[in-house]
């Protein structure tokens, strides 16, 4: 058993936990109402975005997969970094990684204080905010036995949902049952102005828009420290990435525009925008955004469950690379990285503050800091695994059980993908005039973000060289 002096993770992830936090990190907010904006960009050619992200994002688990197999160890592609291309990269990596989740995670609290207000239209945000941040700490604090069953029931609760609104768009489709009309079929997908209905240009940005969509799909890798048998659960968590995208993704997408003209989908607005919403109310239940808002609720506290999981322990691996002070390398009793919870949890507590000063916009200032930074962990954890193939022989190369198909040019295909995707996102104003900042001020913000990381790198390391003379 541990104790307060070790710095031993505990393996107390079963193969189900790790199999529904990958599910879990796959299915978001980014589905249940994010597809509204991506099908109105792309039209039915939101279809092929989904799945060309989608493969971009299996790739690079792959990748990632392939060295935590091989080194099943906390802090995933940091770890991996550090001791494959060098102490820098590890710190970059992994202090970015770290950075951009305590950002996702104070979104995600914002979220929370705004879709409660749905019932509670009195109760502060920040109050929400509060109560979440507070109850999450604690299940995270207890054991990641606990972790691990937060995380499958709220991966439950957003697969069910999937699976009924699946299950339910088809029988209307093809059955005729509810108030099914001549608008409905097969045929949605190219009658209305074709399948590229809004041309190339809205297309390539609902990429971009998609992409971002699997950010935490990555989260995986991380768990392998923890996982009680890693060489199994991972291979089959990541090889079945695929299919869930497949099922979630590409197949409720596709009910949504057979049973709707694809530019009525999310027509109403508020939480009646949500596509799901559109369904379930098509079949006259009253409480459709209700149900909607209950499982985007536990979609979004699952979020910061699983950003607080994650940002401990890069943390605790930063410290074990001497990249983060001494004492976030302590666990607790029950094998849980006691400082980095509490840190990771505790200056989150911004939000709260945000919240306060400025109720209603504290999502969105959260999340367009953080998305550039998901590109940037990305195309480090594909350069880490070349700089970690480059580092081994043919004969160790042979022996890896779990190994990225076709590298190095799978990696480079996906560099080149995210390398589109930043252009993209720079020129997103002319390439589709009055679609805002939002995706341009992440670039420019992004080489002032990597300056300071390096920064503060140099000026850490030559403090510790002069402590040690």
């Amino acid at each position: 058993m541990s104790n307060e002096n070790s710095e031993q993770l505990s393996r107390g992830l079963k193969n189900r936990h790790i199999q529904m936090i990958a599910l879990g990190g796959t299915i978001g907010t980014g589905l249940f109402y994010g597809s509204r904006t991506t099908i109105s960009l792309a039209g039915p050619a939101v279809l092929i975005s989904y799945a060309l992200a989608g493969f971009i994002i299996y790739l690079i688990l792959r990748a990632m997969g392939e060295m935590s197999v091989d080194k099943p160890v906390a802090g995933a592609f940091s770890q991996f970094a550090y001791d494959n291309w060098g102490p820098y990269a590890g710190f970059l990596s992994g202090w970015n990684y770290w950075f951009t989740y305590i950002f996702v995670s104070m979104a995600e609290l914002a979220a929370v204080g705004v879709y409660v207000k749905y019932w509670l239209p009195g109760c502060p945000e920040w109050l929400s905010a509060l109560i979440c941040l507070l109850g999450i700490t604690a299940i995270n604090l207890i054991n990641v036995k606990l972790y691990g069953e937060f995380e499958f029931w709220f991966a439950i609760i957003k697969v069910g949902t999937i699976i009924l609104f699946i299950v339910l768009g088809i029988v209307i489709i093809f059955f005729g049952v509810g108030n099914h009309n001549a608008d409905m079929g097969v045929s949605n997908l190219w009658k209305y102005n074709g399948f590229f209905a809004t041309g190339a240009a809205p297309f390539f940005v609902s990429i971009v828009a998609v992409l971002f969509s699997f950010g935490g799909t990555e989260l995986v890798g991380i768990t392998a420290g923890e996982a009680e048998n890693p060489k199994k659960s991972i291979p089959l968590a990541i090889n079945r990435v695929i299919a869930r995208i497949l099922m979630f993704y590409i197949i409720s997408i596709a009910v949504m525009l057979m049973m709707f003209p694809w530019d009525q989908i999310g027509a109403e607005g508020g939480f009646d925008g949500s596509p799901f919403v559109q369904v379930f109310r098509y079949l006259n239940i009253p409480a459709a955004a209700g149900i909607i808002n209950f499982v985007v609720l536990s979609a979004a506290v699952s979020v910061y469950n699983s950003c607080l999981y994650s940002n401990s322990r890069m943390l605790h691996a930063l410290s074990l690379q001497g990249n983060a002070p001494k004492v976030f390398q302590k666990t607790g009793k029950a094998g849980t990285p006691v400082h980095s919870i509490i840190l990771s949890s505790g200056i989150t507590v911004i939000v709260v503050i945000i919240s306060i000063v400025a109720p209603g916009q504290a999502f969105g200032y959260m999340m367009s800091t953080a998305t550039i930074a998901i590109i940037i962990n990305w195309a480090m954890i594909l350069i880490t695994h070349l700089m970690f193939r480059r580092k081994r022989s043919a004969e160790e190369i042979n022996q890896l059980s779990f190994k990225m198909p076709l590298t190095p040019y799978s990696n480079y295909f996906c560099l080149v993908c995210l390398v589109c995707m930043v252009l993209i996102m720079l020129f997103s104003q002319k390439i589709l005039p009055g679609f805002g900042n939002d995706f341009v001020i992440p670039v420019i913000i992004a080489p002032i973000w990597i300056i300071i990381l390096t920064i503060f790198y140099f000026t850490t390391k030559s403090a510790r060289a002069k402590k040690n003379d």
